[in-house]
């Protein structure tokens, strides 16, 4: 019961998790600020990056819907996806709200690595 019960409320941390990271991330929509969700229609590169983010949180949130994912792997998942979010708010900061190409690539290969990730945990069992 008590396994039960843990689990619904790991879930639902994580679920919360989710909801947080993507509502952050469909809020600003401005270009006077640096860091994920912020479009910029002149900067391709941050709408390319904060595209991939959005692709992968959902990624995770079905695998967490369907199962594929428990809330452990989903949890550390975020944790990844956390990391790549504040390197894009640095970056950004860094060069009045756009990333250079360099560092394009640098998220890039992040979110390659998480997107991997991902595949394995939901493909595991």
């Amino acid at each position: 019961m008590s396994s039960k019960i843990t689990n619904f409320l790991s879930v639902l941390a994580v679920g919360g998790l989710l909801f947080a990271g993507s509502a952050a991330a469909q809020t600003s929509t401005n270009t006077s600020g640096a860091g994920p969700g912020v479009v910029d229609p002149n900067h391709p590169r941050v709408n390319e990056v904060n595209q991939r983010e959005q692709n992968q949180q959902n990624r995770i949130g079905n695998g967490l819907k369907n199962g594929t994912l428990n809330s452990k792997q989903a949890t550390n998942l975020e944790k990844r996806e956390t990391s790549v979010q504040n390197r894009e708010k640095r970056d950004m900061a860094a060069h009045n709200g756009h990333l250079t190409k360099a560092e394009q690539n640098g998220i890039n290969r992040q979110q390659n690595r998480i997107s991997k990730r991902i595949y394995k945990d939901k493909h595991d069992k």
